[in-house]
């Protein structure tokens, strides 16, 4: 039996297991309510985090399309550069996927070498990874520019309420 068809037939196990690492990263609190609560209404992240990992997945062991799988591994990084966490332990979450694998399948890495592939498989999660650090520096960067933004705004709506600052003085000038 091949990689792709042991993938397959443990699927199910192994999207819950990394969904379970990635959940168990967070406060005991949050795990709780993360794991628990399925309304996806209630709880778009759990929601979101889902449907990124069957989509990942799917994308690893059955191949998509780049702006596809972009999609799905953004339905995570997204939330993740949100919060406040370091950009590796953003990204850290496409490294669980190995072990969720291979604890999911020990016994059949061994006994029917297929490491070969496993190795393979696990070179292109790496390059999930470096995909993932690409698209949280993006949402990062956005998180900046709007927090700028928003710093812009407020100075500026001081400045008229103290009347340093005139309706004149904010509107260009034309010169023709």
């Amino acid at each position: 039996m091949k990689l792709v068809d042991l993938l397959t037939s443990k699927r199910h196990s192994i999207e819950e297991g990394w969904f379970d690492s990635i959940v168990n990263a967070y406060p005991a609190d949050g795990q709780a309510f993360l794991k628990n609560q399925k309304d996806r209404f209630n709880n778009p992240m759990a929601y979101e985090f889902r449907q990124g990992i069957k989509g990942i997945f799917e994308a690893l062991v059955h191949g998509m399309e780049r702006d596809l799988l972009t999609e799905h591994l953004d339905r995570i990084i997204s939330i993740r550069a949100v919060q406040d966490l370091s950009p590796s332990k953003a990204v850290a979450f496409v490294f669980l996927l190995k072990a969720a694998i291979r604890k999911e399948l020990p016994q059949e890495i061994t006994v029917r070498g297929i490491s070969e592939e496993l190795l393979e498989l696990e070179s292109q999660i790496d390059g999930l990874a470096l995909l993932c650090f690409d698209l949280y520096m993006k949402r990062r960067e956005k998180l900046y520019q709007i927090r700028a933004n928003e710093a812009k705004t407020r100075v500026s709506g001081l400045l008229r309420m103290a009347g340093l600052l005139s309706d004149l003085e904010k509107e260009p000038v034309e010169i023709g």
